[in-house]
Order: structure tokens, then C-alpha cells, then sequence
């Protein structure tokens, strides 16, 4: 802090210079004491000081502070210094007062106080230094106590601009850590409007408080779009000499227009009215036009504003992912930084291309670019931008290239850094298995990473290698002709010891006819790498050897003395002594029936997704492209064979997935038979998500299903499985974290009241207070229906982002219709039980509008995943739709009838309920009642 010399604190400056010259840690204590004390006799004495002195003293006490000493005193003379005309004297009470002052502080209602007062001054300076402070503090008790002062200030006629521009910054930081004190009604429409301000500055304040607002509630504050769009409209056809005090180096407005477009990303689609649509699509063109113009300045400041536009533009259009034209000027344009000589402009062209890749609009245009990627793969000197090509190439793989993108990774990861190689093998691996039409091709891709950078492969790849072959009668055999070949290098890396060891002991006899492959050859080459392995990889062999013995009695009496050897019967290893020791006596004990049963060839794996781009997107949270989903689908990890690999940890979720909840959909399976799984991104990706900024929220489309994403922001992604039989049910939770920050304090609360949790008990298991980026963690619930009950239970989900306290409500999918169990009924049934339920508390009726054209497949859709049996050919009118469940609860089965009238003239629907009990009939037909 130097001294200011326009209030002359020559005691201040002698004070800093003091400091400055002590040769030792001990001196400059013993200075800094002697300081304290004659500042605390100066408040303590009889003498009234006047502004100057306390605010000098207080200056040193702050200075003292900063070099990392306590101070306790001096608070109630900052506090005094508040209530000072001048401005000097003014500030440093505001600035001590927000880096001391404890918001606990017996002395925060006179600040709150002296800050009122400030806020009610003429002198917009006074104004500004009060806003600063409630902005600095940023407490709860800051927004409680000017939630009213603050907002009147921003939307007030009176208010200078440059106390707007405070204003709009202050409630922005309040906002964030007390979102309540936004109002609602008048004001977000008065708030919105502020992007009309004539003041360039108010503008772009008010900006960064409506993204804010956009991203918490994006309906409430959808009418910011036609004013963004319009405002943006004018700042690029505006000439640079037009707002002369907002142009940086030739660009209007740089930081504004980077600030709406960040905002119309909230939105997907951006508007649905045409003529906003044009206007924003005419801009967007304007500015690509711009990016063609020569520069008019040869300074790096125009060209980085310039891009900075640019960029931001471009992140647009693949947002909306809805303009072919837009979306192939875009690649053009980003092609042509490929060659850049700026790095971070190649850097961000091929960041940006990533994204255009998941595009069905530009892909084949980003395919065109494939030569010069591969180049910046290869030839690049920063080891980013390599890594950055490698995920373009990752991304534009489709089935037309996938052999040649795939070939030229192998190439270049024998000479790639060490720090990128691990990354490359996970995409080789999943790009292999994703493409591959012919699964020879995939073994010897597979192969090929373990003798490259077999320390790199980790077992999810190996693992699942095993799982297709096993699963793939036609690639047996080449597999174990392969490995064998592989075996016989001097060298072999133990990833492919274990891969050979595996499929030789499954599959051996398939190339035992050829006599350079023989029997006895098979376990000789094998056993030639036994001593240079690890006891993991020793154990996966000796059930190798038991294999063989089943496989080829003949070399019965050499694999037995391996057995016996004392470093196996007598290996410090638990593990290879029980193997050794069991093995043997089996071998020995057993008939050649029993020996074929109890080794006998593995079975097919059971289908489930892949696990390995899982491992991907942990190791490099949101750089996996959204184009893997739902593409190929294998069988999923399980590397028992015969207990030969109980050690090795397949897959981490095994032991908590009681639902099945690991397993994909069924509407994700394709009908493609030679890719018979799915790789399912558990995250929903940054690259190819087209809403990762908006907070995607519907509970009641629940009602018709059990599984999807619940929630979704550009932070958190919450997906939900669930079950039920009977009264009880089962749901799991998973949390995925789409930001690079882990999410700290993360704490999933239940919101459910006592009355309700009589009749729904509901438990849920806690989770790690730590959600690491890029990771996902699973929460299981339980829920049993004691009786019937009306609305579902909430949970308010609590973490800390990059310092940010965030919340979220989140209604869970336990609705009473959950409990139906579907009853089938013929006619005569059904029209007798519904002439039973007549009474007027046992029925129910609404009559409302079509939300769309009248889509009766559709609404059939929803009453079967609805949960009643959907009844065929029992009401005379064929258009009619009726339904027959029971809701089971604890204490009663209560059944219900539920009939859906269509009228496709007045493109209306009739919906009546019919139940036993009057609470359920009301609850069910509120359910359904404008839902088709």
C-alpha cells in the first residue's frame, strides 16, 4: 500500500518505510508491536482525535494486517470513519470494514446502519463506496437487510448511470450467495429492460446479472432474449466510431458482445419467433463476414478482441445446432485458423471443431480438415495443441475413417508424450470397438496398444478385449493364433501375458492342430514369462495351467510339477500357495468328468455397457464427444475365470448395483447385429451437449417413465433408475459433475414433511461430501407406501462451486402411481366395476385442451409407462382409451379405472377417474390432467 500523497500520511509512509528497512523477522515484530501500542494508547487516551489522525491509524492497522498479523482493536474507529463527509476518510473505513469486520461483529448494525445512510446520499461517490462494501461483505445479512435498497437503486429513473453500474454488480454478488433477494412479479421485467439503457456500462453490468438470473430461472427472464438479440444487433453493424468510449482497438463493445452471446446460450432454442430468429441469424453472419475483413490494426489487442467475438459467436451456432449454413461458414472459418501462426488461436479452432464434429449439419465439413489435423497431431510444438488435435480426430471418427484415424493414432503413440498416451490408448480402444466391422481388425488394434504402450493400457481395455472375444465364436481363433504369435517377441509387456494367458486358456485347443503351436509349446511359451511377472499375473496363469490340463491331458505331468515347485506350494504369496495347492490335488483327485465340468469353457459375458469411456471421461472430464453414446455396445467387465482373477477390481460399482441400474435402457439398444451394446456417456457431455447451460428440469415427464436425467445444468447432471413392486421401491441416484472444479460440501438432503413421511417412508443413503470433476457417484433410495398420498418428496441438493454456494429443489419421481400394479380385464369386467364406482367421491373428471395436435399413439404411450394395463378392444368407440390398475400400499389395495375420451374436432380430451377411495381418484386425475 504506498502512501498516498495528496492526503500527506507522513506517519504512514515513515511507518512503511520503517518496515521495509528491518534486516530481520524479529525486528520487524518488534517495530510492528511498538506500532500497536502507541496506536491503542492513541484510542484508548483522553485526547479526541480528528478524521485525519483515525484515519491514519487505521491505515497502519490495516497495513499491519495485511502483512499477516492479528489485529483486534480499531474496529469501532473504522466504524466512526464511516460517518465522515469526506471521501478519503470515508473509504479507508469501508475498505478496513470489509477486510476486518467479522459479519458476526457486535458492530454490523451500525455498519448496516452508516451503509444505509451512504446509500441514501446524493453523492453518488458516498453511493459507490457503500455498494463496494455490502458487494466486498457479500454476507446473508448484507442481502437480507438491502434486498429492498439495492434492486430500487437499479431500476430507479433518479439513479446516476455509474450508480447503476454498481448497483447491477452488487445484486449480482448478493445473488449468488443469497438467491432469494431477486424479487419477482414487476421487477424481472423492469430488471430485463435494463439492457435498453442508453449507458454502454449499465448495459453490460446488467448483463452479467440477468446470465446469472437466466441460469437459476430461465423461463422468468426469457423476454432478455429479443433485447439481447436487439442490442447485439446494434453493436456489430455499428461502426467502430460510433461508440467511441466502448471501442477496443477498432472492435465496438467487445466485452458486451461477448457477455449477450454468453447469455443467448441459456437458451436452446434460442427464440422461436421468426423475425428474432432472422435478426440473431443476420448477426451472427455479420460478424462471420467481419472475421474475413482485413484487420485494421496489426496490434494483438485488435485481433484477440476480434476472435474473442468471434469465438463466442461460433460457440453460439453449435449451441442452436440448427443452421446448417451458419454451422459449415463456422468450419470454414475455424479451418482456417488450423494454420495459424498464433497457437492459441490453432488451440481454440481445434477446441471449437470438437464441438462442430457432434453436429449432423457440419460433421462431414470437419472431416474435410482430417490431413491437416493429423499434421497438427504429429507436428505440433505444444504438447495442448496435440492433445487437442487427438480429441478432433477422436471426434470426427465415423465408419468411413475409423481404420485410418485409428492406424495413424497407433503411429504416432509410439513417439507421443508421456502425458497424453494414457488418454490415446482409452480412444483407440473405444474407437476400435465402436467401428470395427470386422472384430479380427479390433484384436489386432487391441494387441497392438499393449505392445506400444502396454504400461499405458489399463485393465478396463484388456478386460474387455477378453469379453468380446469370448462373446464372438468367429474371432476365437484368430485371437489365440494372435496372442500366440505375440508372445514368442523377446519382450512382452505383462498386460499382454495376461491377455494371452486368458485367451490361450480358453481357446488353446483351437490352434493346438498346428504343430508349431502345439500343446506342449502353448504352455512352455507361457511359462517362459512366469518368473518375470507379478503374482497377480502368476496366479491368472497357474488357472491357465489347470485349463491346459482339461484342454491337453498329455502335458498333464509338466504342468503338475509346476504345481509342485516350492515357490508356488511354498510362495510367501497366499494367493499362488492356495492356487498352487488346489490346482494340484484337482488335478490330481478329479476324473476327467468332473475336471471338464469344472473347467469348461467360459460363457458369454452378460451384455452391459462399456466401461472404458468411463475411465475416459474421469481422466478428462467433458472432452468426450457426445457422438460415442449409444453408438457400439459389448458385454461388460467380468474377469473370473474359474476364480483365476478374484483380485482384480472390475468394476466398482458391482457391489452397490442392486437395481441392475449399471445396465443402459432398452430403448438405447440398436438393431445393428454386429454391435450387439451400448457405451453410454454417464454424463451427458460437454462437447455434444445442446443445453449445458440451461437447467434442464421436468418431474412430470416422470410420470410415464422411470429412468432419464432428472436435472441438468451446465454444473450438475442428476440421472435416476428406478423400480417398484408392489409397495415398495428402489431408486438410484447419480450425480455427475460436468466441470472441470470438484463440487465440495456436496450434501443431497431429503425435503419431505413428517404428515407425508407416515405415508411414504422414504431413506436415502448418504454420499461422499466431495464430487470430483468429471466423476459420478450413486445415491440409493428406498421408498415404502404405508398409504396413499399426494404430491412426492423433494431434495435440496447443497454444494460449493468455485467458492459459490449453489442449491437446488428437485422433486423426486415418486408419485402414488408408482405403487399401480396393471390388472387385465375384459369388457364386461371393467363396465360392470365402473358402474360400482358411481358414487361422487369415487370419481373424478377434467376436461382439458390438447397441448399439441391431438397424438393418441402417444398418449397411449404415457398411460403404459403410466402404470395401469392399457385395456384393448373393451370401449366401443376404438379412439376411446381405458385402463385398470391397483395401488398397493401397506395398509390397503385400492383399485382404480381411468378412462381417456378424445375429441379431435375441438382437439379436447376428457379424462375420468374411477376409484375406490375418493383421495386416490382426486390425486390420479390432478396427475394426468393436461399431460396429452
Amino acid at each position: 500500500m504506498a502512501p498516498v500523497r495528496g492526503d500527506g500520511m507522513r506517519g504512514l509512509a515513515v511507518f512503511i518505510s520503517d518496515i521495509r528497512n528491518c534486516k530481520s523477522k524479529e525486528a520487524e515484530v518488534k517495530r510492528i508491536n511498538k506500532e500497536l501500542a502507541n496506536i491503542r494508547s492513541k484510542f484508548k487516551g483522553d485526547k479526541t482525535l480528528d478524521g485525519y489522525q483515525k484515519k491514519k491509524y487505521v491505515c497502519k492497522l490495516l497495513f499491519i494486517f495485511l502483512l499477516g498479523h492479528d489485529i483486534d482493536f480499531g474496529h469501532m474507529e473504522a466504524v466512526n470513519l464511516l460517518s465522515s463527509n469526506k471521501y478519503s476518510e470515508k473509504q479507508i473505513g469501508y475498505l478496513f470494514i470489509s477486510v476486518l469486520v467479522n459479519t458476526n461483529s457486535d458492530l454490523i448494525r451500525l455498519i448496516i446502519q452508516s451503509i444505509k445512510n451512504d446509500l441514501q446520499s446524493r453523492n453518488p461517490v458516498h453511493v459507490n463506496l457503500a455498494l463496494q462494501c455490502i458487494a466486498n461483505i457479500g454476507s446473508r445479512d448484507m442481502a437480507e437487510s438491502f434486498s429492498n435498497e439495492i434492486p430500487k437503486l437499479l431500476v430507479s429513473g433518479d439513479t446516476m448511470d455509474v450508480v447503476k453500474q454498481s448497483a447491477a454488480l452488487c445484486l449480482l454478488r448478493l445473488f449468488r450467495s443469497s438467491p432469494e433477494i431477486i424479487p419477482g412479479g414487476e421487477w424481472t421485467s423492469r430488471i430485463i429492460h435494463l439492457l435498453n439503457d442508453q449507458h454502454m456500462g449499465v448495459v453490460t453490468a446488467a448483463t452479467s446479472l440477468i446470465d446469472a438470473l437466466v441460469k437459476r430461472n430461465p423461463e422468468e427472464y426469457k423476454g432478455c432474449v429479443n433485447l439481447a438479440v436487439s442490442r447485439l444487433s446494434r453493436i456489430v453493424t455499428a461502426s467502430y466510431t460510433d461508440l467511441q468510449d466502448y471501442t477496443y482497438y477498432f472492435v465496438p463493445a467487445p466485452w458486451l458482445s461477448v457477455k449477450l452471446l454468453r447469455l443467448l446460450q441459456n437458451y436452446n432454442p434460442v427464440t422461436e419467433e421468426p423475425g428474432v430468429r432472422a435478426r440473431l441469424n443476420e448477426t451472427l453472419e455479420t460478424i462471420l463476414n467481419k472475421a474475413q475483413e482485413p484487420p485494421k490494426s496489426k496490434k494483438v489487442q485488435h485481433s484477440n478482441a476480434k476472435n474473442a467475438v468471434l469465438f463466442e459467436a461460433i460457440n453460439l451456432i453449435i449451441h442452436s445446432d440448427s443452421e446448417p449454413t451458419l454451422l459449415v461458414r463456422a468450419c470454414n472459418q475455424l479451418g482456417q485458423f488450423l494454420s495459424n501462426r498464433e497457437t492459441n488461436l490453432r488451440y481454440l479452432a481445434l477446441e471449437s471443431m470438437c464441438h462442430l464434429a457432434t453436429s449432423e449439419f457440419s460433421h462431414e465439413e470437419v472431416k474435410k480438415h482430417q490431413e491437416v489435423v493429423i499434421l497438427s497431431m504429429k507436428m505440433e510444438k505444444d504438447v495442448s495443441v496435440r492433445q487437442m488435435a487427438v480429441d478432433l480426430l477422436y471426434a470426427m471418427c465415423d465408419r468411413s475413417n475409423a481404420e485410418e484415424i485409428v492406424q495413424e493414432m497407433l503411429n504416432y503413440l509410439e513417439t507421443a508424450d508421456y502425458s497424453i498416451r494414457e488418454e490415446m490408448v482409452l480412444k483407440v480402444a473405444i474407437l476400435a470397438e465402436k467401428y470395427a466391422t470386422d472384430f479380427t481388425w479390433y484384436v489386432d488394434v487391441i494387441l497392438n496398444l499393449i505392445r506400444i504402450a502396454g504400461d499405458y493400457v489399463s485393465e478396463e481395455v484388456w478386460y474387455r478385449v477378453i469379453q468380446i472375444v469370448i462373446n464372438r465364436e468367429e474371432v476365437q481363433g484368430y485371437a489365440a493364433k494372435t496372442v500366440f504369435e505375440a508372445l514368442q517377441a523377446p519382450a512382452c509387456h505383462e498386460n499382454m501375458v495376461k491377455v494371452g494367458g486368458y485367451i490361450l486358456g480358453e481357446f488353446g485347443n483351437l490352434i493346438a492342430g498346428d504343430s508349431r503351436s502345439a500343446p506342449l509349446v502353448q504352455f512352455k511359451l507361457l511359462h517362459s514369462k512366469y518368473h518375470l511377472c507379478s503374482p497377480m499375473t502368476r496366479a491368472l496363469l497357474l488357472s491357465t495351467y489347470i485349463k491346459f490340463i482339461n484342454l491337453f491331458p498329455e502335458i498333464r505331468t509338466n504342468i503338475q510339477e509346476v504345481f509342485r515347485q516350492d515357490s508356488n506350494l511354498r510362495s510367501a504369496d497366499a494367493e499362488l500357495q492356495q492356487r498352487a495347492s488346489e490346482y494340484l490335488q484337482l488335478s490330481i483327485v478329479a476324473s476327467t468328468d468332473v475336471l471338464a465340468t469344472v473347467l469348461e469353457e467360459m460363457p458369454s459375458f452378460p451384455e452391459r455397457e462399456s466401461s472404458i469411456l468411463a475411465v475416459l471421461k474421469k481422466k478428462k472430464p467433458g472432452r468426450v464427444p457426445e457422438n460415442e453414446i449409444r453408438e457400439s455396445k459389448s458385454p461388460a467387465p467380468n474377469t473370473i475365470q474359474n476364480n483365476a482373477l478374484t483380485n482384480h477390481k472390475v468394476n466398482s460399482n458391482a457391489n452397490t448395483d442392486l437395481l441392475g441400474l449399471s445396465t443402459p435402457p432398452s430403448n438405447n439398444v440398436l438393431n445393428n447385429s454386429t454391435n450387439s451394446g451400448t457405451l453410454i456417456d454417464v454424463l451427458g457431455d460437454i462437447y455434444g451437449s445442446t443445453n449445458n447451460n440451461t437447467a434442464v428440469y421436468n418431474s412430470k415427464k416422470f410420470l410415464f417413465k422411470n429412468n432419464g436425467v432428472l436435472f441438468e445444468n451446465e454444473m450438475l447432471q442428476i440421472g435416476v433408475k428406478s423400480e417398484f413392486r408392489q409397495n415398495l421401491g428402489r431408486l438410484g441416484l447419480f450425480y455427475g459433475n460436468k466441470t472441470q472444479i470438484p463440487l465440495t460440501n456436496f450434501v443431497p438432503a431429503l425435503q419431505w414433511e413428517s404428515d407425508n413421511a407416515l405415508k411414504l417412508n422414504v431413506q436415502m443413503k448418504p454420499v461422499e461430501p466431495t464430487l470430483e470433476a468429471g466423476a459420478q457417484i450413486q445415491q440409493l433410495l428406498t421408498a415404502e407406501c404405508i398409504e396413499d398420498y399426494a404430491d412426492a418428496p423433494t431434495i435440496e441438493v447443497n454444494f460449493r462451486y468455485n467458492g459459490a454456494q449453489q442449491k437446488f429443489n428437485i422433486k423426486l419421481p415418486l408419485t402414488i402411481n408408482k405403487f399401480f400394479e396393471p390388472t387385465e380385464m375384459n369388457a364386461d369386467s371393467f363396465f360392470a366395476r365402473w358402474k360400482n364406482l358411481s358414487g361422487d367421491q369415487q370419481r373424478a373428471q377434467k376436461v382439458f385442451k390438447a397441448q399439441q395436435p391431438l397424438d393418441l399413439p402417444g398418449a397411449r404411450n404415457k398411460l403404459t409407462g403410466f402404470g395401469m394395463q392399457l385395456l384393448d378392444n373393451v370401449d366401443p368407440n376404438p379412439d376411446n382409451m381405458v385402463c385398470a390398475g391397483i395401488i398397493h400400499t401397506q395398509t390397503q389395495q385400492v383399485g382404480c379405472l381411468l378412462r381417456l375420451e378424445p375429441n379431435k374436432q375441438a382437439q379436447m380430451f376428457r379424462l375420468t377417474i374411477r376409484a375406490s377411495k375418493e383421495s386416490v381418484t382426486r390425486e390420479i386425475c390432478e396427475l394426468l390432467t393436461d399431460q396429452f
